[in-house]
């Protein structure tokens, strides 16, 4: 289905004292992910809250393979696993400049209706946009 690639530079605050990446920060780099597999639809988290959608997370899974290293450039390739009902899923792998598997995760995120604090289903623009793009 629909993916997307970005790159990304390990900063040294994202390091512990041997250099290696901090574990949380995998979760992070998949967000970036998220949010610029969003992107190439011409959508972010801001223009879909605006709409009245927010997009939480709702289940996150990392499998870790190797460590990520200061100043590393890393690819997080961004999956939609399928078409989004009221959740939406994106499979994730992380690799380094070398080709080296880094990580690899799944997350769930659930379309919430802002206004009523309660799931909703995903958005027909959004829907179309999808469809439009797998054609």
């Amino acid at each position: 289905m629909n993916f997307n690639e970005t790159e990304i530079r390990v900063r040294y605050g994202e390091t512990d004292q041997m250099g290696v990446v901090y574990h949380a920060n995998y979760a992070v780099y998949f967000e970036v992910g998220r949010t610029e597999w969003l992107r190439q639809f011409g959508l972010s988290y801001s223009s879909m809250e605006a709409e009245g959608i927010m997009l939480p997370v709702i289940s996150l899974n990392i499998n870790y393979k190797n460590s990520a290293r200061y100043d590393d450039v890393l690819k997080v390739k961004t999956t939609l696993k399928k078409m989004p009902t009221a959740t939406i899923e994106f499979e994730y792998e992380l690799v380094n400049q070398n080709g080296d598997l880094l990580a690899t995760g799944l997350t769930t995120l659930a379309f919430i209706d802002i206004e009523r604090n309660r799931p909703t289903r995903c958005p027909k623009y959004l829907l179309d946009k999808l469809q439009k793009n797998s054609l």
